[in-house]
């Protein structure tokens, strides 16, 4: 499971070695908001340069948008052995992942790296993203043609949402509550991993930041995009069941078994009533937390 994917613009050198050397589970090396127009093309060999360097971590890069002109060379330039994904940013329908994958698929083939090892994180970050957001992610069963399906998951970006819609989302963001609902259940519904949440940007409201960060594992995200290092901590512990939602997962999954064996099926544990459902999501808490630990 991914918790953290820190993004740092390509064309940074300084910040691009530290942030190699980071605690996140993956860097996004960034060619789109954080690079201006101009230098858009020449950062793509930063990206590239990058690729053999030590890392503690997985290593995407993040491309201009379909609709733009830069997203093509962002690809054939940046995609090579060393890279793990390619996050795209502004999808908007089932033949903007089509046109990502087919292309992805070729330079795999002709760059001699394994056909579907490379990662696609889609962006949904518009409108028509958000609106559309059950066809796009149903992409896989679409397709024209035969090749391993590279997505896993989806990333919401709020604060272009908020633009493209004219929102002005308050400390909390209720205003984003129903996209990020919206996001979860169509990747739950299309048999995906939990989506990846948008950046938090106040850096200085850390109270609230811990706030979006229960609020944003319990509505059903594995972990957050971060736009700053001392983001990466907290977000990693806060993707994480506490030490004492596991201690009533593991007294949950315990008295349901011996109450099993006894052929009962509905029992209480702590005074909550305990079946099926509630076993099954204490049981499912337990795994995700030994996944992250190997």
């Amino acid at each position: 499971m991914i918790r953290s994917f820190l993004f740092t613009p390509a064309n940074v050198p300084r910040r691009v070695e530290k942030a190699l050397s980071l605690p996140a589970d993956a860097l996004i090396l960034d060619l789109e908001d954080s690079v201006a127009p101009s230098d858009k093309p020449p950062s793509r060999k930063q990206v590239a340069g990058a690729l053999g360097k030590p890392r503690r971590c997985l290593l995407y890069v993040r491309v201009n948008a379909p609709a733009t002109p830069y997203c093509y060379g962002d690809m054939v330039e940046t995609l090579a052995p060393g890279l793990d994904g390619v996050v795209v940013p502004k999808i908007e329908s089932a033949a903007d992942l089509h046109a990502i994958d087919w292309l992805m698929a070729n330079l795999e083939r002709e760059r001699g790296i394994a056909e579907g090892s490379l990662d696609l994180m889609p962006q949904v970050e518009t409108a028509a993203g958000v609106q559309r957001v059950d066809r796009i992610l149903q992409a896989r069963s679409l397709r024209p043609y035969r090749a391993p399906w590279r997505v896993k998951r989806v990333c919401f970006g709020a604060a272009d949402y908020a633009n493209d819609i004219g929102l002005s989302p308050t400390l909390d963001e209720p205003e984003l509550a129903d996209a990020r609902a919206r996001i979860v259940l169509a990747s739950r519904a299309a048999g995906m991993e939990n989506p990846i949440d948008s950046p938090w940007f106040h850096f200085k409201e850390s109270e609230a930041f811990a706030r979006a960060l229960e609020r944003s594992r319990r509505g059903g995200f594995q972990g957050r995009c971060c736009v700053h290092p001392d983001q990466i901590a907290p977000v990693n512990a806060a993707y994480l069941p506490s030490a004492e939602e596991l201690a009533v997962a593991e007294r949950i999954v315990a008295a349901f078994r011996e109450a099993e064996s006894r052929g009962q099926a509905a029992i209480q544990v702590d005074g909550q009533m305990i079946d099926y459902p509630i076993v099954y999501r204490a049981q499912s808490l337990l795994d995700a937390f030994q996944k992250t630990k190997k």
